[in-house]
């Protein structure tokens, strides 16, 4: 067949036909990928702050005994001991990641009052049982800081392409939120937590 014999008119509308196909095409497989992108990216988001909640429940779990191991030495800190307890329940029982993020918030300032309390009692600072769970402590503070960053950095990058353009448009087809940070609100809670007892 001669293109030349179907005349300019039918030449042009092959070559827009064509281009069209073409276009709708690559529009196609973008919008795969970039969906592809953001389960990817989802995931990620959830398999860094199911990291992080690991060594939350770490937290959670030496509480306890840090109490317990306190109560001997500190019976007239009952305020403060029952502050650490409360805002260690309701840390674990939140649900939502925005809820972790707050309640941990206010187990961390607990926490900071706790220590604040325990360097008031030298007796308490020689026991070999309380430097053991002073030391795991720090431990389980130094994960928590390691893992919000990763959470942070995984967040950050879910964020920013949710709201890049043109890939905002497969995000709000998916209807994807934007996830929150898990950020200090508190200035004194930025700075890190004093385990000295």
């Amino acid at each position: 067949m001669n293109l030349l014999a179907l005349g300019t008119p039918a030449i042009i509308g092959i070559c827009v036909g064509v281009a069209v196909g073409l276009l709708v095409i690559i529009l196609v497989v973008w919008g795969f990928s970039t969906h592809n992108k953001f389960v990817a990216m989802r995931s990620n988001v959830e398999e860094a702050f199911s990291t992080m909640d690991v060594h939350l429940k770490k937290r959670y779990d030496l509480i306890p005994n840090l109490v317990e191991t306190v109560k001997g030495y500190a019976k007239h800190e009952s305020e403060v001991l029952e502050k650490v307890t409360e805002a260690r329940s309701n840390a674990q029982a939140a649900s939502t990641a925005a809820e972790k993020i707050q309640a941990n918030a206010q187990l961390s300032q607990a926490l900071r009052s706790f220590n604040l309390v325990m360097e008031r009692y030298p007796e308490l600072k020689a026991n070999q049982n309380f430097l053991s769970l002073q030391g795991d402590l720090r431990t389980v503070e130094t994960e928590i800081a390691n893992s919000r960053k990763y959470y942070n950095g995984v967040v950050k990058a879910f964020n920013t392409k949710r709201e890049s353009i043109p890939s905002s448009i497969i995000a709000h087809m998916m209807r994807l939120e934007k996830q929150p940070y898990f950020e200090v609100e508190d200035a004194a809670e930025r700075q890190n937590v004093s385990v000295k007892f």
